[in-house]
């Protein structure tokens, strides 16, 4: 029992003690929050060295295979010699001989109709995936989509130039792509006027990670952020 601000005496209401069965459940729901991702990394990544070793080893000369003086596989040995011949053959399309090989290559698959198909659907992929750093995204942003006073996060790509400015009659536009969700490898090129694009602190990373959620993992705010740092080093902000 406790005393009010008005002086009369007040009863503390305990909250109800919860069963065992109902706090095992909650550590094991904290488990699995922390174990199941690094159980799934872990499984994923032993699969895919296993599959390259699997198919990458057996075309390894057995004197030259560490597998033959040790008795058993080397894990991870057939992904170096994967790394290795990859590394290899960008070297060598890298001067005249090589790229004159690769442009004799991709003339023979131009004139194999499906073949064609495949091959350039599959280039295509894996140069937008291995772009470099520097045409990747810039910076989060809100815009007003599907229409106004409706906000989706979108990611900043450039500044829109050429002809898409001067015909749509705005000097000043940038290119953003608002991705869906939870796939944010799919979505919309827009070209939105600048002062209709909203800035965010967060990272593209941070964005990413709230859209692939659909809204369950929500970056802290500046506020926020600053709140904390106030509350660990009072000292330090006055």
């Amino acid at each position: 029992m406790v005393t009010g601000p008005d002086g009369k005496p007040r009863l503390i209401e305990r909250p109800p003690r919860r069963s065992i069965l109902q706090r095992l459940r909650g550590n094991f729901l904290a488990g699995i929050v922390l174990v199941a991702p690094v159980g799934l990394t872990v499984y994923l990544a032993w699969t895919v060295i296993t599959f390259i070793d699997q198919s990458i080893v057996p075309w390894v000369p057995a004197r030259y295979n560490p597998g033959t003086y040790l008795g058993s596989d080397v894990p991870g040995f057939g992904v170096i010699v994967f790394l290795a011949f990859t590394a290899l053959i960008g070297w060598l399309t890298k001067n005249f001989f090589g790229r004159q090989i690769v442009r004799a290559g991709e003339g023979m698959v131009a004139r194999m109709p499906i073949i064609r198909s495949i091959y350039n659907a599959l280039k295509q992929i894996s140069e937008t995936i291995l772009s470099q750093s520097a045409t990747s995204f810039k910076h989060a942003c809100l815009i007003e989509y599907p229409r106004k006073d409706l906000w989706a996060i979108a990611f900043v790509s450039t500044d829109t130039k050429g002809e898409i400015p001067a015909r749509a009659g705005t000097p000043q536009m940038v290119s953003v792509f608002l991705p869906t969700t939870p796939n944010p490898t799919s979505g919309f090129l827009l070209f939105v006027p600048k002062p209709d694009v909203v800035y965010l602190d967060m990272t593209v990373e941070e964005a990413a990670k709230l859209v692939i959620s659909a809204g369950l993992v929500s970056p802290p705010s500046t506020a926020e952020v600053e709140a904390g740092f106030a509350v660990r080093r009072p000292e330090l902000v006055e």
